[in-house]
């Protein structure tokens, strides 16, 4: 099967993505490179993220910053827009953590909701006012199908999950007059190295094959390719809106 649309409208556009050393957030990176965009990405992994850029001829930019601090995340996305007028805003960094509800703490309970949804909120307050003065853009925020499926022993993902979509639908007002369009993407499981190294084993593939309607793997180029769209001037009256990307499984 082949993949590649290009859009035209993101050739020179600013991106600012989270999470983007690995993963989803590194195939979101090499999307919009291969767009002509000028992106920055922040992520806490350093190696990874200088291993990016040497794979991309350092066309994007990186800034190794831990999202949950705010300050320096809303000072990097101010500064890249002082680079470049900045557009598009991903608010993809994450960590799907699991706890048992009687086992979580109230710091772990806490450190979740910062990276899952405080992190996505606090760059949207950041990236709103100058896209705003740039002529509007688009902020895609990251949630998840376990928002709505609720599995066991997630309780704090699961809420983040869920919250980012309700943040969703109420910044998509905030900001609609300003031509600022909020979008959420909400993927099924997606095949990255860190959820074959730590949760996807055969087993667990083989049962996700039995409950989706497209049985081949979910993979981060997939997701990436539905952002390119959201982010794209070719979806300029969508917004307030969740895409579910999971080949059926909801």
């Amino acid at each position: 099967m082949q993949h590649g649309a290009t859009y035209p409208s993101l050739a020179g556009r600013g991106i600012f993505i989270t999470g983007g050393a690995t993963g989803i957030g590194a195939a979101l990176v090499r999307a919009f490179t291969a767009q002509h965009a000028l992106v920055t990405f922040v992520d806490f992994q350093q190696a990874e993220g200088e291993d990016l850029v040497a794979e991309l001829d350092g066309k994007p930019t990186f800034r190794c910053l831990d999202v949950t601090n705010t300050e320096p995340l809303q000072q990097a996305i101010t500064e890249t827009n002082e680079r470049v007028p900045l557009g598009v805003l991903i608010n993809n960094a994450a960590n799907d953590m699991r706890h048992a509800p009687g086992d979580m703490s109230v710091s772990q309970w806490r450190d979740c909701l910062a990276i899952n949804l405080d992190a996505a909120f606090f760059a949207a307050q950041a990236a709103a006012p100058v896209m705003a003065a740039n002529g509007g853009g688009s902020i895609i925020n990251f949630s998840s199908i376990n928002a709505t499926l609720g599995p066991s022993n997630m309780p704090g993902y699961v809420s983040a999950k869920a919250g980012l979509l309700g943040m969703t639908k109420a910044l998509a007002k905030d900001y609609g007059a300003d031509f600022v369009r909020v979008n959420a993407i909400s993927p099924g499981w997606v095949v990255t190295q860190r959820q074959l190294d730590t949760w996807l084993t055969p087993e667990e593939e083989a049962a996700w094959m039995t409950q989706v309607a497209l049985p081949q793997r979910l993979m981060p180029e997939d997701v990436a390719n539905l952002a390119l769209f959201l982010a794209s001037n070719d979806s300029h009256m969508i917004t307030g809106q969740n895409f579910t990307i999971d080949g059926g499984r909801t």
